[in-house]
């Protein structure tokens, strides 16, 4: 058995067919906030699509950090993990020079395989913490 998954997946435009290792993955936060006007400067399209060129995209509705809007999460491959990487919440990604940092990082491998590079250390944040049932 290899040592990371391979076969077929899918993204938000249909199934794929992945030929090797799984990369990491993208997630952009495009709902109340982000990926709006509210976010003014900002070529929201265009950003999803500079990642979807590194990264496989996924785009969800509100990941509910909202006051760090442009949210972009990028979750670590199945080689990632097993080196003990954790997803890597990024806030405030409103500049095409730090969408083009996240994406040659996800291209040469994202979290766990890659080492971060620093200037992404500007833009990382807290993910909101699950919330327990009472």
């Amino acid at each position: 058995m290899p040592a990371t998954p391979t076969g077929r997946t899918t993204d938000d435009k249909g199934p794929v067919t992945v030929t090797g290792p799984v990369p990491c993955r993208i997630v952009v936060c495009r709902d109340c906030c982000c990926g709006t006007p509210k976010v003014s400067g900002v070529d929201h399209a265009a950003q999803t699509e500079r990642l979807r060129a590194a990264a496989p995209v996924r785009v969800s509705d509100c990941l509910d950090v909202c006051e760090h809007a442009n949210v972009v999460v990028v979750q670590p491959s199945a080689e990632g993990r097993a080196a003990g990487a954790r997803p890597v919440w990024l806030g405030l990604v409103n500049d095409p020079d730090a969408t083009e940092d996240i994406a040659a990082w996800a291209r040469a491998g994202g979290p766990g395989v890659a080492p971060r590079p620093d200037i992404l250390d500007l833009y990382t944040i807290t993910p909101p913490r699950r919330r327990r049932a009472s």
